[in-house]
């Protein structure tokens, strides 16, 4: 009877010192990432109220949208280019710089929504013109086109996560942000892009 209570004792004792010398010794080491969050004012669940206008600044990876209060939401984008420059030619995956409005509003089977901009507009061809005046650009060159917001190819949200410019010129958002952006901002929304 000792020996089953003296061995029991040990088998007890042993796993209590084996568990707290197992954690105490282990170290997990994840890979770290930025994560960015989407933030909304503290009036989330009311819808935005019109007029509603958006900012993006590729400076900050950041889109803000306003409504008739103010600030009323911030998400994280990428971009085309990490240069950041402005769009001069078709091509360049350079995201336009100035004063747009969205046009168009679908379903995208690839990147899950789409709000297209009236790129070019009469002040980006302007500047489109001067450039080629100055020889900056070919004179052969074109303005390009079909310049919108859109999310990520699916399960790649992780690109808006890590700043990892990778569109064509276009904004880009993570899949949720875009779909709730995308439900409240309507068709004539003018959306002011700088850098």
């Amino acid at each position: 009877m000792k020996t089953a209570i003296f061995v029991s004792g040990l088998l007890i004792g042993g796993s209590v010192l084996l568990k707290k010398s197992y954690t105490e010794n282990t170290v997990t080491n994840f890979p770290s990432v930025t994560t960015s969050k989407a933030k909304r004012s503290i009036k989330t669940s009311l819808q935005p109220k019109a007029p509603i206008s958006i900012i993006v600044d590729k400076s900050s990876y950041e889109l803000y949208v306003y409504d008739a209060e103010g600030w009323y939401a911030t998400y994280p984008v990428v971009f085309g280019n990490s240069s950041l420059d402005d769009k001069k030619i078709e091509g360049d995956r350079n995201t336009p710089e100035g004063t747009f409005r969205i046009v168009n509003k679908r379903i995208h089977d690839k990147w899950d929504r789409y709000m297209g901009l009236n790129y070019p507009t009469k002040e980006t061809l302007e500047k489109f013109s001067q450039w080629k005046k100055q020889g900056i650009i070919p004179s052969n060159a074109t303005p390009g086109g079909g310049i919108g917001i859109h999310g990520t190819w699916p399960h790649e949200s992780f690109v808006i996560d890590r700043y990892k410019n990778w569109t064509n010129g276009c904004i880009s958002l993570k899949n949720e942000d875009i779909e709730d952006l995308y439900s409240y901002v309507p068709i004539g929304t003018p959306i002011t892009i700088r850098k």
